[in-house]
């Protein structure tokens, strides 16, 4: 069984811990960043869990922070639910190909933060996610199997894909609408793998409500690349080092829902950009399911037999009080 564990901050001092019922187990080391404790961290957390002595805080007494630190390369996987696909007017099959964006790390964020709303945005939405974290460094061509994939991915967490869809999509800019500061909550967990662990990376149950209305559901059983395949494919095209992280997709139930008519017209190089974020404005405004300041995303993600848990992130929109030009 593999182990939850956290960083935080207590007393202006961030540490790692691991989590113990409602206490975190303090690691003594410090460790700056993920990868400096997945290089360094990991024998210590598991000897603290084993021993049970070290001393503890209570999970309320901390502010927890995203145990996936800068600098980070997030890479996203888009579209990757057929339900997802189905209400952003693609073809709900499996496409030809894994469509594959980058995310800015400076998104990262806590938790329970708050979710920072640019005041130019009109069409703010969530994306539950289930994210992988690398755990070795990986500089050229492999072969991921179901099998051997503990050896590449050392745990996993909960992502929220905060996406901006009138920058995104009018635009066609991904990384900038996805890459606002804080539209990316990571955690509360980090759990690290066991071996025995990664048959349940294809059944962990993935929920996300908003105002406590559930909006997502679904199992990584749906996702349509997988978590091996995909580790393969981009180990033959790009450098991966321990603590990036690999987001895999969302499910269907997002604010978002387009039409293949409203999608073809916002995709097309002959429309202007000005006509395509009124049209995609018009399509979208009074959905009744963008976020607004004031409103609460919880996610939860875990494995049916409880035995993997990741957690529950709770954040806040807010309004920026920053205005944008």
């Amino acid at each position: 069984m593999g182990l939850q564990v956290v960083r935080f901050e207590k007393e202006n001092k961030q540490q790692w811990g691991v989590v113990s019922n409602d206490q975190i187990l303090v690691l003594k080391n410090t460790y700056s960043t993920l990868a400096d404790f997945l290089e360094s961290g990991v024998e210590e957390a598991r000897r603290v869990k084993a021993q049970g002595t070290s001393e503890s805080v209570s999970l309320d007494e901390v502010t927890i922070l995203s145990p996936v630190t800068k600098p980070a390369r997030i890479v996203c996987q888009g579209a990757n639910y057929s339900s997802h696909r189905e209400e952003a007017g693609l073809e709900a099959a499996r496409p030809p190909y894994n469509m594959i964006f980058s995310k800015a790390d400076s998104s990262l964020s806590g938790a329970y933060s708050e979710i920072i709303r640019p005041s130019h945005v009109q069409l703010l939405d969530y994306e539950i996610e289930l994210g992988l974290v690398i755990g070795t460094e990986i500089s050229g061509a492999v072969k991921v199997t179901d099998e051997n994939i503990h050896e590449y991915v050392a745990g996993l967490v909960i992502f929220n894909d905060v996406s901006a869809r009138d920058v995104q999509l009018s635009e066609g800019q991904w990384l900038k609408g996805k890459s606002y500061r804080t539209f990316g909550p990571t955690g509360p967990f980090l759990y690290l793998l066991d071996k025995e662990d990664t048959a349940l990376i294809h059944d962990l149950d993935l929920k996300c409500w908003v105002n406590d209305e559930l909006r997502q559901s679904a199992n990584t059983n749906q996702l349509i690349y997988k978590p091996a395949e995909t580790l393969t494919e981009l180990s033959e095209t790009m450098d991966l080092s321990k603590g990036d992280l690999i987001i895999t997709g969302t499910t269907g139930g997002v604010a978002l829902t387009l039409t293949p008519e409203i999608l073809g017209n916002i995709s097309s190089p002959a429309l202007a950009y000005e006509k395509k974020l009124d049209l995609l404005v018009e399509s979208q405004i009074n959905n009744g399911k963008y976020l607004k300041d004031g409103d609460v995303i919880r996610c939860q993600i875990k494995s049916s037999d409880g035995s993997i848990d990741l957690g529950e992130q709770i954040n806040k929109v807010v309004a920026s009080k920053v205005a944008v030009s």
